[in-house]
């Protein structure tokens, strides 16, 4: 499809450009509902997922039909202004960009009501939904705010419309009927402004997921908006691609781009932003200049469910937890340990869990805050001496003639969560893979209890909780998915966890499947997905999967859990509460072992970290 401009909507472009100094977003009054076939779907979520008895529509936490995602809401940027949207999962955030975009009501329909002008289109209006979408007429043709406003996912590849980067590159000039010679300038342009060169003529199924994040961006400009809408960029970059991320937005900001962020993790860009504006039950809860938002005590952002604003001291302790050696002070009982940094919501104890994820709706989040220590003097037991339920002997992993990663000896050991860090492309999903027996070592060994395991034995030991979450959801309900596998005769090799246990071993009575209901009920009630227990897997928002999937490694009872970035997209509400839960799974005697780029989930819920850039247990040998 070709969005060129027509005449009409080229008249609009000349009146968008007519007045600089006027806002160049004015939301005024506005409230939205989203329509119940159009909830959540959208770039990162496709309108409906295929499923055995045809397609489901995909819910958004931000978008329940029977209430507002949006209410009343009032907000004025100005032209050059970076602005940051934050505030927790469903607050209404990313509803907010997408009426900037043009989203709705071009894509999402709806009921919508107010004022929306952005880049001096628009005005007044008043949309009902209807089965057939009759009433909903957009004020601004979408052909119109193409060339006025980009926009930047959370997940990349689902923007892309060509196999190659120059091509993805072009795909917006060509769209609107530039001439060829004007476009291979163009992308010359693109490339050298953003130190992007490097990507050109390449595949885009073989970029890194930074490269990926940057091409997309670069591609969001390549109309010279005057406007670039990003919605959870970074959710899943490493601290790398999130500076080669941050340097991106101050070129926008030198040129005097308006860039508009919504981010759960604030840090990365902290030092480009003007203003934060915090959202909260789809309202505006407050606005903040730079300087009053940084004077905010950290305490104040945690009550809030954000994300901490200066990572110093989260990165102070990951040192402390990696060390030269990759041995981290975990290795040593607990009370001994040497705390490296004072931060206020460190890991509760276990036992301090057992109420809050039995009763609470936000399970571990209440009893986090009210356990606030010195992170690193909790008083739990030694795990130093514990047998090792997996250990590697001259390890190599990787792909033949591709990838090749020697890895050092290591150990995990029951009763740890282990961090498994570096940057993309390190080989950490690699790693993984082989220990839970998904992919066969290139040479070298995995011992299982200190026996050498061939990798049928070892997807029996683990479970592993994919990055992508929708690989790995069967069922057709939340409450079957946890029970997949566990009844009948799985019931003797497969124990679900007993969450009002305080043991530090695994729970091992076999249950009936009545018990395993309740049980599953349980764990899907400390993630906040009960109400969602009948839903399809697939109609959850990409939060809610990503929990589930977490619950059913919690159901499994396996010896080693393994989560390759389980906090993705989360905000900090939602990463204490998987933090807290990695904890009881550990606390039940488990190794648990987290790929993650998150350093507030690796610096507040971690007893170690391996770090594959060559700070832990890994001789950083690649071989092409």
């Amino acid at each position: 499809m070709s969005f060129r401009p027509s005449e009409a909507s080229g008249e609009i472009l000349s009146r968008a450009a007519s007045s600089p100094s006027a806002p160049i977003v004015l939301i005024s009054d506005t409230s939205f509902r989203y329509a119940h076939d159009d909830a959540g779907t959208g770039p990162d979520n496709p309108p409906t997922a295929s499923t055995p008895t045809g397609t489901v529509p995909i819910m958004s936490e931000s978008a329940v039909p029977s209430e507002l995602a949006l209410s009343h809401v009032n907000l004025t940027i100005l032209p050059s202004e970076t602005v940051m949207l934050c505030g927790q999962s469903g607050c209404g955030k990313t509803t907010v960009t997408r009426l900037i975009n043009g989203l709705i009501p071009n894509f999402f329909h709806g009921s919508l009501t107010g004022s929306q002008t952005i880049c001096g289109l628009g005005g007044d209006i008043e949309t009902a939904d209807d089965a057939n979408n009759a009433n909903m007429t957009a004020p601004v043709p979408i052909e119109a705010l193409v060339p006025l406003v980009g926009s930047v996912f959370q997940n990349p590849k689902t923007q892309y419309f060509n196999a190659d980067t120059t091509s993805e590159l072009a795909f917006p000039c060509e769209n609107i009927g530039m001439e060829p010679a004007a476009i291979r300038a163009r992308v010359d342009d693109i490339a050298q402004r953003f130190n992007i060169g490097h990507l050109l003529d390449r595949s885009v199924f073989k970029l890194s997921g930074g490269e990926k994040q940057r091409l997309a961006v670069a591609a969001a400009t390549m109309l010279h908006p005057r406007i670039i809408v990003m919605d959870e960029p970074t959710s899943n970059l490493d601290a790398t691609a999130m500076r080669d991320l941050h340097d991106m937005v101050a070129a926008l900001k030198r040129d005097g781009v308006t860039v508009v962020i919504a981010e759960h993790r604030l840090a990365w860009c902290a030092d480009l932003i003007d203003r934060y504006v915090r959202c909260d039950g789809g309202t505006i809860a407050g606005e903040y200049t730079a300087a009053e938002f940084s004077a905010l005590p950290p305490q104040q952002l945690e009550s809030w469910g954000l994300r901490a604003l200066d990572l110093t001291p989260y990165r102070a302790e990951l040192r402390a937890k990696t060390g030269a050696t990759g041995v981290a002070p975990a290795d040593v009982p607990q009370s001994s340990a040497t705390p490296s940094v004072e931060l206020a919501d460190a890991t509760p104890s276990a036992k301090s869990l057992d109420a809050s994820i039995a009763a609470s709706a936000s399970p571990v989040i209440d009893s986090a805050s009210r356990h606030s220590s010195t992170l690193g003097t909790q008083q739990r037991p030694s795990i130093g001496n514990n047998a090792p339920i997996i250990t590697t002997r001259n390890l190599v992993v990787g792909y033949r003639h591709a990838f090749r990663r020697d890895v050092a000896d290591l150990a995990l050991r029951g009763g740890e969560i282990v961090g498994l860090m570096g940057r993309n492309g390190a080989g950490k999903s690699t790693l993984v893979r082989t220990l839970c027996g998904l992919q066969k070592p290139l040479a070298g060994h995995v011992l299982l209890h200190g026996k050498p395991a061939k990798p049928a034995a070892l997807t029996r030991a683990g479970f592993l909780v994919m990055q992508d979450v929708n690989y790995q959801l069967f069922a057709d309900s939340a409450r079957e998915e946890l029970l997949l596998g566990l009844g009948d005769a799985n019931d003797a090799i497969r124990q679900p966890i007993d969450l009002s246990s305080t043991t530090t071993s695994p729970a091992t009575p076999r249950l009936h499947p009545a018990t395993l209901g309740e049980q599953a009920d349980r764990v899907l009630e400390s993630l906040d997905l009960l109400p969602f227990a009948e839903r399809h897997p697939m109609s959850l928002s990409g939060g809610q999967k990503q929990r589930l999937a977490i619950a059913s490694a919690i159901m499994c009872g396996k010896e080693l859990i393994v989560l390759d970035e389980p906090t993705s997209g989360l905000d900090r509400a939602h990463m204490m509460q998987v933090g807290a839960l990695l904890r009881r799974l550990a606390d039940e005697g488990r190794a648990v072992l987290v790929v993650t780029h998150d350093e507030e989930l690796a610096a507040l819920w971690c007893d170690r970290i391996i770090d594959l850039d060559g700070n832990g247990p890994t001789t950083n040998k690649e071989n092409s």
